[in-house]
């Protein structure tokens, strides 16, 4: 087993290392509630930390039941919803109605299989003990969700989806391995404040009937464990701030706070903004970690509660797991410290390192994330570079990030049909006012402007062209030996990437399809896909594999669900999906926990 840990003392850089002494556990099969009751003391019936998607969805399970919560969040009102708000507000479904009307065949048995290849679950699957037990159970139970209920639970929330089904992480070229066998990835009608927005609406309605108290800028440094079991939480009042969402807040302390609950619901996300704490668990398996990357998250997303959760006996695994993307784009126009946004590829770019070396399969625009990470940091180099052409940006790019989707996140109809005829309004700007664009009429001018952005004379002409040329040379038949050729051509077979992310085959220097564009593309911080592990009602676990009484966790600070659901890799539209899913777990679980 790899082992990326750093030995020490409890620090931010130990918030994801694997606790030790691991040995198989008591029967975790008994029904969801603890050995113990609600004190007099109580302050509510459940306290939750974390006011992002996973957190509004358990207090909103808890609501239901009629259970009185305080939800805590170390940041300002402004920042609800936490990082699900900012995103393209992609779900994974199996065998949708969405699928269907594009004439995609799916089934719960090729999900399973693409999801078994895809996470590759390695570590005592079969153990109790094992770090992957419970993330192998986890699995099993969210993809019979995705292909069940999960549709018609959020369809009957009001949610809609794009008709046009996306295609993510297409794979590494083999049936029973990484990837999506078919396209899965269904972008909500309205983005990620659309994903938020019911079960904002559904903790306000509580908030009104006085079942649910907000506690913003209430900053969790402590569990309480009284007796064994997890009663409470103690921490800092934060100075009020009228920070914009996702912009830094204040850490200025002004108080202090102990609450007090016979349940405590951890949902505090992963550490994508922590750099240091990224590097610290950084695996030998990607390569060496990056000296530069940039930010996909706020920078509330600390993995504090990591290691506050981990000194009252929770149990970490997988910390070596994590989802960074290589198509990061500095934001000209950013919200928080160092803020990227990534391209959404279509399958026509030319990828090169940054000596201008083409990458070979599986490392093509939209197949296999961590494959071409390890090939980027192999390159010795924190960037790589895609050689497009203005025809492919047009039909291929999106960008990540609600605010960059203004036509899906509003829901206008009009804007969204005008991206036939045009390149979208956020592509143009990144292109005229981002720094990581060189747009050109020639190759040369082209490579002389890369060698320009980058200071570091790495391109050679000859050599680029002599690759794109060769490429070019594989497009006047309709098959190929190119195995990215083929990719497009396998692509334009499927109407959904036809219509709206495939340009039509053509050649890169062909100068009807230009300008000739070059994009520098950076690494960017994202997901952490190990963490807490829980049992299957979510129930934080100690090293010995036995439920921390009163204690459960959800979302991504729990790998999103078991310690890290998603094994080594996603296949992308899951980390939403674990949110709602493990977040309605462990509300469910702490609500039938308090049942008096």
């Amino acid at each position: 087993m790899e082992n990326s840990s750093v030995p020490g003392a409890i620090t931010r850089r130990r918030a994801l290392t694997v606790a030790g002494g691991v040995f198989a556990g008591a029967a975790l099969a008994q029904a969801a509630s603890p050995a113990f009751g609600a004190t007099a003391a109580s302050d509510a019936d459940a306290i939750v930390v974390g006011h992002g998607l996973a957190g509004l969805v358990a207090t909103a399970e808890l609501a239901a039941a009629g259970r009185k919560v305080l939800l805590l969040d170390q940041e300002p009102e402004a920042s609800l919803g936490g990082q699900a708000f900012w995103s393209f507000g992609g779900l994974f479904f199996v065998d949708s109605a969405e699928q269907r009307l594009m004439g995609v065949k799916d089934s719960r048995e090729l999900a399973w299989q693409d999801w078994l290849g895809t996470a590759g679950f390695d570590r005592g699957v079969d153990d109790p003990g094992g770090q992957d037990h419970w993330a192998y159970k986890w699995a099993e139970a969210y993809v019979d969700f995705a292909a069940e209920e999960k549709r018609a639970w959020l369809a009957g929330l009001g949610m809609q989806w794009f008709p046009i089904v996306g295609w993510a992480e297409r794979g590494g070229g083999l049936a029973d391995g990484h990837g999506n066998s078919v396209p899965r990835f269904h972008v909500t009608w309205g983005t990620g404040p659309a994903v938020v927005e019911p079960f904002e609406k559904k903790v306000r309605a509580a908030v009104a009937d006085r079942l649910v108290t907000f506690r913003f800028r209430h900053r969790v440094d402590e569990l309480i464990v009284t007796g064994g079991a997890v009663t409470g939480v103690r921490g800092a009042v934060l100075q009020p701030s009228d920070a914009a969402r996702g912009k830094p807040s204040s850490r200025t302390v002004v108080g202090e706070f102990e609450l007090r609950a016979p349940v405590v619901v951890v949902t505090s996300g992963g550490i994508g903004a922590d750099h240091d704490l990224v590097r610290a668990n950084w695996p030998a398996r990607l390569g060496s970690p990056p000296k530069s990357m940039i930010t996909g998250v706020p920078a509330h997303v600390d993995g504090r509660m990591l290691a506050i959760t981990e000194r009252v006996g929770g149990r970490i695994v997988n910390p070596d797991r994590m989802w960074h993307y290589t198509e990061g784009l500095k934001n000209y126009d950013p919200i928080w410290p160092g803020h990227g946004i990534r391209i959404l590829p279509g399958p026509s770019s030319m990828w090169f390192d940054a000596t201008g070396k083409r990458f070979s399969s599986p490392d093509i625009p939209g197949y296999d994330t961590l494959h071409t990470l390890k090939s980027i940091t192999d390159s010795g180099h924190d960037y790589s570079w895609f050689v497009t052409t203005q025809k492919i940006i047009a039909k291929e790019f999106a960008l990540s990030g609600s605010e960059q989707n203004p036509d899906l996140t509003e829901k206008n109809i009009w804007k969204l049909l005008s991206r036939i005829w045009q390149t979208p309004e956020p592509i143009e700007r990144f292109k005229e006012k981002g720094e990581d664009f060189v747009v050109a009429k020639t190759l040369p001018e082209l490579v002389a402007g890369m060698n320009k952005l980058t200071g570091d004379d790495l391109i050679d002409l000859a050599g680029l062209k002599r690759q794109i040329e060769a490429r070019d040379r594989e497009i006047d038949n309709p098959y190929t030996k190119d195995v990215q050729v083929m990719g497009i051509r396998n692509a334009l077979a499927y109407p959904g990437d036809t219509l709206s992310r495939t340009a039509s085959v053509h050649r890169i220097l062909d100068p009807g399809a230009g300008p000739l564009i070059a994009v520098r593309l950076n690494i960017l911080t994202r997901k952490t896909l190990g963490g807490l592990q829980t049992d299957l009602f979510g129930r934080v676990l100690n090293a010995a594999g036995t439920p921390i009484a009163g204690l459960y966790a959800a979302g991504e600070v729990a790998g999103f669900g078991g310690g890290g659901v998603h094994g080594y890799r996603s296949l992308e539209g899951t980390f939403l999906g674990g949110c709602l899913f493990s977040g309605r777990t462990a509300g469910r679980a702490a609500a039938a926990a308090t049942a008096s």
